[in-house]
Parts: structure tokens; C-alpha cells; sequence
């Protein structure tokens, strides 16, 4: 064996309990302890397993003990995970968060409910419904560039919101009832 590896092994069954203690004591955690021990003992080692980059004869640990070593880049690599935890704190908030698990096809199927849907609508509704809520335009511009009165277009869509809720109904899971439920009254749907 190599004079590292050497080294390393007597650390390793030396003073093992030791730098698990000293990590546990840094982070609080048995298992984010002995990780921080591997890391560490990986990050020191692996430079001399490549050998040294100074002069030939030189040992890179050299003026202090290889346990000194390790136990400086346990607390960098505690540090360093700590200031990216702290980070990722600070920015998780702006992280969009999908509520509901959904299936893998849910985004392909919801597209084919919907054009299906709009499939059963009359064509006017139809294209009330895309400049309205795809284009989105206002009312009075969709009814000029329909060429309808703003009235007939409000019309329009009050049959084709109904006609869709129909359609596409969601059960919605908070009080057991299908969301897009909500009236029938034509005067409040505009």
C-alpha cells in the first residue's frame, strides 16, 4: 500500500469515533455527521492519490497532521452546505408549487377534454370563446372583430360558459360538490 492509503486506514480505525463526533457536534445530525466524515476524508485523500503537485518527495499534509486536515474540511463542507441551505431558504418562496398531484397524461388529456368541447360549441360561441378567453381580448373588441353587437357577443358567451361547464366538470374535492357549479344565472356569469 501507498503511504496515503496507509494513512488514511489508521485515521480512518484511529480516529474515526473521533471525527463523527466532531461533525455530529457541528451539525446535530448522526447520519449528516458520518457524511461529512466520508466527504471530508474523500476530499483530503484524493488529492494524495493523485499525488503531489509539488516537488517529488514532498507530502502534501506535511507540517500538520492529516486528522487536522480532515477536520477543517468537515467544517468547510459544514459551512458551505449551511450557506447553500440558508440560499435556498431565501429563494424557495419563489417556486411555483403545483397543489395537486397530477397524472401523466392529465396535461394532454385536459387539452383533448377541452377541444372536444369546444367541438360541441355553435361556431359563434366558439369564437366568441377563443378571442375572449384565449386571445384575450375585451368584450367590445371581440364584438368588432366579429362584427356583432357587444351584447350578442356577451350572450354568446353566457351560453358557451354553460354549455363548457357542463361539459367539463371537476369534481372539486373541498366540499365534495363539482367546481364550475357555481349559478345559472345568466346576469352574474357576465
Amino acid at each position: 500500500m501507498a503511504t496515503w492509503e496507509d494513512e488514511l486506514a489508521e485515521l480512518a480505525r484511529g480516529r474515526g469515533r473521533a471525527l463523527v463526533g466532531y461533525a455530529y457536534v457541528l451539525c446535530g445530525d448522526q447520519r449528516q455527521a458520518e457524511d461529512l466524515v466520508q466527504d471530508a476524508l474523500v476530499k483530503v485523500f484524493s488529492r494524495l492519490r493523485r499525488g503531489p503537485r509539488t516537488a517529488p518527495g514532498v507530502h502534501p499534509l506535511e507540517g500538520g497532521t492529516s486528522e487536522a486536515y480532515v477536520r477543517r474540511a468537515i467544517l468547510t463542507l459544514h459551512l458551505d452546505e449551511y450557506r447553500r441551505r440558508r440560499r435556498w431558504n431565501e429563494r424557495r418562496h419563489l417556486l411555483a408549487v403545483d397543489d395537486q398531484v397530477r397524472g401523466a397524461a392529465s396535461g394532454a388529456t385536459a387539452r383533448a377534454d377541452v377541444a372536444a368541447a369546444l367541438g360541441r360549441l355553435a361556431p359563434r360561441e366558439r369564437a366568441c370563446v377563443v378571442l375572449r378567453y384565449f386571445e384575450d381580448l375585451t368584450v367590445p373588441q371581440v364584438a368588432e372583430a366579429l362584427g356583432l353587437a357587444q351584447g350578442t357577443v356577451k350572450r354568446y358567451l353566457a351560453d358557451a360558459t354553460a354549455s363548457l361547464r357542463d361539459v367539463l366538470r371537476v369534481p372539486d374535492e373541498r366540499d365534495g360538490r363539482t367546481a364550475g357549479h357555481v349559478t345559472t344565472d345568466r346576469r352574474a356569469a357576465r
